[in-house]
């Protein structure tokens, strides 16, 4: 059974660019690595700046081998240097019983 994952990406400052680079091959990596639904990811941007992707792990043990993928960890890495890793509670979108975001992208 797939598990849906929320994950909040936070730009460093001047590297908002960078991370939607980023984000962009993110789905597409961990597809080619085995890891997600071929389900396309839905990826939102807060009010501050922050990215919201949302996607689907193949299973709870797909999202654990990420941890240990050398392709994935690579990425990961790139994300650690663009962005901080948030807490979806902490978005003021989250206020409210229905958030709203912006499509990224458009």
């Amino acid at each position: 059974m797939g598990i849906f994952v929320i994950a909040c990406y936070h730009p460093k400052p001047g590297l908002a660019h960078e991370l939607n680079a980023v984000v962009a091959r993110h789905h597409a990596t961990l597809l080619s690595e085995g890891l997600v639904s071929a389900q396309p990811s839905i990826t939102m941007k807060s009010e501050d700046g922050t990215v919201v992707e949302v996607f689907e792990w193949l299973s709870r043990e797909s999202s654990m081998s990420a941890h240990t993928n050398p392709v994935v960890q690579a990425l990961w890495q790139e994300f650690a240097r663009v962005c901080d890793f948030v807490p979806l509670a902490s978005l003021k979108e989250t206020e409210s019983a229905f958030a709203h975001f912006e499509r990224l992208g458009g």
